[in-house]
């Protein structure tokens, strides 16, 4: 928990949490049936509001949204459970369709804006970089806010969660890019400090995964 009281645990039906940091709001929402994070991040100098995640359940989304509208939306990668609620929320807010041009072709709204590795994604003054993983699909992205070094904040979509990287399928070759990308882009360069907030379930640190990366790597999932 931080000062402000966020705790990042969210159940479907139940409230949002809210993290108020000093120049991005974060606001976290379950979506069923898959039991999907979805992220709204807004500026707080401009109001501009971005989504990570159309995940499901456009009413919920769109009450998160309230009457700020919805700048863009961030498609961390093609799985359906993430898509469920896309066109729905773009129909309704007009919001910039956003995704990895590897997994933009099956996403079911077109994507407006490629999103490539080390590219940045503005919402209002806030500025995210995109981090490429490879391996959860071919086209995976998690989004980093990195305005204070010494706290990063990574939205890591389905590529690395609390007790693991995300599931590969038993797909060797896919496990060791993952587990790769996520060592020398995300483990290698960001500290212990960088909050995780993933597609699914409850967040970590970085600081309390890092331990597990040998154990992770021997068991290959």
């Amino acid at each position: 928990m931080n000062a402000r009281g966020y705790t990042g645990d969210v159940t479907v039906g139940g409230p949002a949490d809210v993290r108020e940091l000093p120049a991005l709001t974060v606001t976290k929402v379950a979506v069923g049936p898959f039991d999907n994070n979805c992220y709204l991040l807004r500026c707080t100098a401009t109001g501009e509001q971005l989504l990570i995640d159309a995940a499901n359940e456009p009413g919920t989304l769109l009450r998160v949204v309230g009457d700020g509208g919805l700048a863009t939306v961030v498609t961390t990668h093609r799985h359906p459970d993430h898509v469920q609620a896309l066109a729905d929320i773009v129909s309704a807010t007009g919001a910039t369709t956003v995704a990895h041009p590897d997994d933009a072709p099956a996403i079911p709204v077109p994507t407006a804006t490629p999103l490539r590795d080390g590219e940045e994604i503005r919402v209002g003054q806030v500025t995210l970089r995109a981090i490429h993983l490879v391996g959860h699909t071919p086209g995976s992205i998690a989004l980093l806010y990195d305005a204070d070094p010494a706290a990063p904040h990574l939205f890591t979509g389905d590529c690395l969660f609390p007790g693991g990287p995300g599931n590969t399928h038993g797909d060797a070759a896919a496990f060791t890019s993952l587990m790769d990308g996520l060592e020398a882009k995300v483990f290698g360069p960001l500290p212990d400090t960088t909050w995780i907030y993933p597609g699914h379930g409850k967040d970590s640190t970085l600081g309390r995964e890092r331990p597990h990366l040998a154990e992770w790597r021997a068991r290959g999932w």
